[in-house]
């Protein structure tokens, strides 16, 4: 359903380090880097037909996390789910919520962590416990 999900940010360079860490976790590897025809820069990360984008804000106004929003990656363990989250802490991410661990939802189970990234946006780790 989703070509790409983009965020802002207010230090690309702190992104940087923070993504190709979490992001390499899941087998993501550099970003592609893109000048705008504004002169904004942006990062893309792409892996498995997805990608996730870095952008500084093209208004010119800080970047803002979106209140509600999360952003969440698929993960083939537990155990990948804790590297994700351990990666993001490690380069300036803040753990929220419950720690990572089993979670059980009328639809199944699921293993979680959620993070922030530098700037504030919402990242869940996600994996799907086989029924």
């Amino acid at each position: 359903m989703f070509n790409h999900v983009m965020v802002g940010s207010n230090d690309l360079d702190r992104s940087i380090r923070f993504y190709d860490a979490v992001l390499g976790v899941l087998g993501a590897g550099a970003p592609v880097r893109n000048t705008a025809a504004s002169g904004h820069v942006r990062l893309f990360y792409r892996h498995n037909g997805s990608t996730l984008g870095i952008t500084q804000p093209i208004d010119g106004e800080p970047a803002t996390a979106a209140n509600g929003g999360t952003i969440a990656f698929k993960c083939d363990s537990p155990e990948r789910v804790h590297a994700f989250h351990d990666a993001a802490v490690a380069h300036g991410g803040t753990s929220i919520e419950n720690p990572p661990g089993l979670r059980e939802h009328a639809g199944g189970s699921y293993y979680l962590a959620y993070v922030r990234d530098p700037d504030g946006n919402k990242l869940c780790a996600i994996h799907r416990v086989p029924s």
